[in-house]
């Protein structure tokens, strides 16, 4: 169903800036009316030049997609009023406080996101917060509209026979993957010079210095540095625990917190400002570095655990349990789940580029030489092996190997064909206006345009 608004408020930012310099110098225009509700030309140059801004290519003239995809949107909407569809406001604030993060990390600080922006960011997030609602309450109304899809052996099968040969899809390789992690010991010594250090800063922010300045120059989350170690608005349940208990502790912004353990390594922590259940707040992240002889360590123990299981004393499951630190994996007997899918399968590309190295190149049963990572949720280093489980090769779909797939294929088509007719029904009931000089287009629907008889 995301075809139907992969384009829609693209433009977080630029919808905010007074772009409007398109055709004939007109500063704007009503270019659609969908029901009673305007689109405006400004709202369509803004997206298309964040869309050009991101790379992002329409299939078609944007000037045509996009006030299509914006009147799409408008008929939605009108839906969630007629069954009074809503959202809840902490859904919104959440949505819009990670778009604030990733433009302030993007653009380095809020100050230069203002400026790009020409907007303070409390005019911001005003319009943030109406698109995310809008967005939210579309996908509300899909949900109601599609329901649970049902689709029955029989149909797969008369699917499957209709397709040209050149219409079956392509499966692409896909690999189950056991692994079994060590995490190498920590030296006392490089722990203590981690705490050390964050002390100092603690001292020098309780003489004068700035933690936000002392965060970009040190801090070792590069997610946050740049912006002074500020981490945005969050609630609880999004940050770490350990974090979360200190920070909603703190009451004085002057005040510099304990040192806080984590699974990312070590913090100091300042608040910033608290609004209700949400929290602001800078940090600075040191991470304790292995040494050399506790990582080769782990990799040779590692080693003789591959070689039990070579030797079949041990099997690879039973190695897992008994061995592996990965809490997650390890209740599996090492077997991965793709968090994509929520499955034990991955293509190729799925998997961490780490595993990704040897993987592609073992056979199944094979296990792999110890190697280190750097595992993607937590950025720790960690030492590993694994076994190819299963390994499929790419191949056009079949019945029997590819039942599943195709199921998802028929309720996806199932889905759109839904969707696609409610949108035209709507199209015979709705007040449609559109502009003269926005007429000569190739929509993907045909009944903007009324034909007169």
């Amino acid at each position: 169903m995301k075809r139907f608004y992969s384009g829609i408020l693209v433009a977080f930012i630029l919808l905010s800036v007074n772009t409007a310099k398109g055709q004939d110098n007109v500063i704007d225009e009503v270019v659609w009316v969908v029901g009673d509700e305007p689109i405006l030309r400004s709202e369509v140059e803004s997206q298309r030049l964040q869309a050009q801004l991101e790379g992002i290519k329409f299939d078609g003239d944007p000037y045509c997609v996009i006030p299509e995809q914006l009147a799409i949107q408008k008929l939605y909407l009108h839906q969630a009023d007629l069954d009074s569809i809503s959202v809840e406001e902490s859904e919104i604030v959440s949505t819009v406080d990670r778009q604030l993060n990733r433009s302030v990390a993007f653009y380095g600080s809020k100050e230069k996101l203002e400026e790009y922006a020409k907007k303070p960011i409390s005019r911001l997030r005003e319009m943030w917060r109406e698109q995310a609602r809008n967005q939210a309450i579309m996908t509300r109304v899909q949900e109601k509209l599609v329901g649970n899809v049902a689709v029955t052996p029989a149909e797969i099968r008369q699917y499957y026979k209709n397709l040209s040969v050149d219409s079956i899809p392509t499966i692409p390789g896909e690999y189950e993957v056991e692994i079994i992690t060590m995490e190498p010991k920590l030296a006392q010594e490089e722990i203590e010079a981690i705490k050390g250090r964050l002390r100092e800063f603690t001292e020098r922010v309780n003489n004068g210095e700035s933690f936000s300045t002392l965060a970009v120059m040190y801090s070792e989350d590069k997610g946050t540095a740049r912006s002074g170690g500020e981490t945005g608005f969050k609630g609880k349940g999004e940050l770490v625990s350990d974090f979360a208990n200190v920070a909603f502790s703190l009451t004085d912004p002057k005040k510099v917190s304990k040192i806080v353990e984590t699974e990312y390594g070590y913090h100091i922590i300042q608040l910033i400002e608290k609004q209700g259940d949400r929290i602001n707040c800078r940090h600075i992240l040191l991470k304790p570095k292995i040494s050399s002889a506790e990582r080769n360590n782990a990799l040779l123990r590692l080693d003789s655990i591959a070689d039990l299981i070579r030797n079949e004393k041990i099997s690879f499951n039973e190695a897992a349990q008994f061995f592996s630190h990965d809490k997650e994996t390890r209740k599996n007997g090492g077997l991965m789940v793709n968090p994509y899918t929520g499955t034990s399968h991955f293509k190729i590309d799925e998997l961490p580029q780490d595993i990704n190295n040897y993987v592609y190149k073992m056979n199944v049963g094979e296990i792999s030489r110890p190697f280190s990572m750097r595992l993607e949720e937590n950025d720790k280093e960690v030492c590993a092996i694994v076994k190819v489980k299963t390994k499929t090769k790419e191949h056009k779909a079949s019945m029997t190997d590819d039942f599943q797939t195709l199921k998802q294929l028929v309720q996806e088509h199932k889905r759109d064909q839904i969707i696609d007719n409610w949108i035209k029904e709507k199209q015979k009931t709705t007040y449609i206006r559109i502009n003269e000089n926005w007429r000569n287009c190739e929509f993907k629907y045909l009944g903007w345009i009324k034909k007169t008889p």
